[in-house]
């Protein structure tokens, strides 16, 4: 079972010394967080961070990203989850085994409400 959200990060570099200049200073690139196992604590972050598909607090998504990486985070952007058929299907069951919290009639609801179009589903060989 494996999963992981993909952001599309900028960042820049800020030279430690004065006499360092680095051009361009700032980059983009993909940064990619493992998604906890459903019904594990963590799981909820799709809920807790997604909304159809965008980073629902930007701030807090940028200051995320910083704690994993070692440089300044200029902008985050939610890419996807990547998963494989397990690991969405034992996402579904948890999902499906309590609505309430997400507001929603069911499983498909949920899944459009925090992912978009924003779901990736990748075979084992993949």
């Amino acid at each position: 079972m494996d999963a992981r959200y993909a952001f599309r990060v900028r960042f820049r570099l800020e030279p430690a010394a004065a006499d360092v200049s680095v051009a361009p200073d700032t980059f983009e690139t993909t940064c990619s967080l493992e998604a906890a196992e459903p019904g594990t604590e963590g799981w909820l972050f799709f809920r807790d961070a997604l909304w159809r598909g965008e980073v629902g607090d930007p701030a807090h998504a940028r200051r995320l990203v910083e704690e994993k990486l070692p440089v300044p985070v200029e902008n985050v952007e939610f890419a996807a989850l990547h998963t494989d058929e397990e690991y969405l299907e034992a996402l579904k069951a948890e999902i499906a085994a309590d609505l309430e919290p997400f507001k929603a009639d069911d499983v498909t609801e949920v899944l459009s409400k925090y992912f978009g179009s924003s779901l990736m589903v990748e075979s084992a060989d993949e």
